[in-house]
């Protein structure tokens, strides 16, 4: 995992996260510490990861979902050579 993230304000944003207790909690949370566009910008990584793990294309990914290429690149990067969180939710969500 990468050091420079592991700070105390970024364990008390985690442990806030893991308190939160259903979606609409997310929501309320999410929508008051990130603006919509990093939301929806995350929630695009996600589905990326999710298509490219269903070994779906760039172009189909890039069509279906808006991201760019370069966005798509750097998913496919995190999920070949990152710390493995998104099959690890993945496995959690049985997908």
């Amino acid at each position: 995992m990468n050091p420079k993230i592991h700070t105390p304000a970024v364990d008390h944003l985690f442990d806030a996260v893991l308190k939160l207790e259903n979606k609409e909690e997310c929501y309320k949370f999410f929508e008051d510490v990130c603006t919509i566009k990093e939301l929806l910008a995350m929630a695009q990584r996600y589905e990326v990861a999710l298509m490219l793990k269903n070994k779906m294309t760039y172009l189909d990914i890039a069509e279906k979902t808006g991201a760019s290429t370069a966005t798509i690149s750097r998913v496919n990067r995190s999920l070949s050579y990152g710390e493995d969180g998104y099959d690890m939710v993945f496995k959690k969500l049985n997908l």
